[in-house]
């Protein structure tokens, strides 16, 4: 079975085309650039259908999961969506990906500094609590 799919990635109308048999999912994406008519996707299809098709076929075969043929809430399928919308991280600059790399080393310097000042802490404490009883039993 193929389907073609049309939607709004911003700031472009994008086409998907799935190839779906024996269980297996090929897909080909495409970018349309402003909202076609269907006139417009119908002549975009007659030119370059056969390069899709094709484009498709070559696509590494992905296994179709059987269990998701359930309807699906429309409200729980809006939260889904804005879900995992948000969980998708924007493609980074090179720049943004150092600066990135460059905060999670803080962080992680910061943890392990904390830690220790902790664990140091700790002992100090215990070290006291070992004087302050020392000191009691020769008081007695």
């Amino acid at each position: 079975m193929i389907s073609l799919s049309v939607y709004f990635e911003d700031p472009f109308w994008v086409g998907v085309l799935e190839i779906s048999e024996d269980g297996l999912l090929r897909a080909t994406r495409f970018v349309l650039g402003s909202e076609p008519t269907d006139a417009e996707l119908h002549a975009f299809l007659m030119r370059h259908g056969v390069v899709l098709l094709e484009r498709a076929e070559a696509a590494p075969p992905v296994a179709v999961d059987a269990t998701r043929t359930a309807r699906v809430n429309p409200k729980r399928a809006a939260k889904l969506a804005a879900r995992a919308a948000a969980s998708i991280s924007r493609p980074r600059t090179a720049s943004q990906e150092a600066m990135r790399l460059e905060t999670e080393a803080r962080k992680q310097e910061a943890a392990t500094g904390r830690k220790e000042r902790e664990q140091a802490a700790a002992e100090h404490r215990r070290e006291v609590a070992r004087r302050k009883r020392i000191a009691r039993r020769r008081d007695r």
